[in-house]
């Protein structure tokens, strides 16, 4: 696993728990936090992607796991949210990067900034996302 992709992830995390509260143009918060913030090691191009990414799929993003939810997405945690539309969209867009990792990646964002155990909720609905978005990658992988 990159060191400059999880830094990218963990960045863009912090940019969409942003555009997610305050609502800001994703654009403007790109600006400022290539300015603002540490980006040094990054994938810059990683965390753009996240960035402009997520939000132009969101919604799309959102129905590949609402039915798996116990409760609605309107009721999600902000940073759990973030986290499940990154996996998902990284499950969509990033075939090039192995689902393992791609979940990995989810609970590693989950340990750092969600709320206590919500990283076994995100393992959780991710794992089942990929059985139906990579179900040929993982019938390969298994033994």
């Amino acid at each position: 696993m990159s060191r400059a992709r999880s830094k990218a992830r963990r960045c863009a995390l912090q940019a969409l728990y942003q555009w997610q509260m305050a609502g800001q143009d994703v654009a403007d918060i790109e600006k400022q936090f290539l300015t603002e913030h540490d980006l040094s090691g990054a994938d810059l191009g990683y965390f753009s992607d996240l960035l402009h990414g997520v939000p132009r799929h969101g919604g799309d993003l959102d129905e590949h796991y609402r039915a798996l939810l116990d409760r609605s997405v309107e009721s999600l945690d902000p940073v759990e949210l973030a986290v499940l539309r990154i996996g998902v969209y990284e499950l969509l867009q990033h075939p090039e990067i192995p689902y393992r990792v791609i979940i990995n990646e989810a609970v590693e964002l989950a340990k750092a900034f969600g709320a206590d155990q919500s990283h076994r909720y995100i393992n959780g609905v991710l794992d089942k996302v990929a059985r139906e978005l990579r179900g040929t990658e993982i019938k390969m992988k298994a033994p």
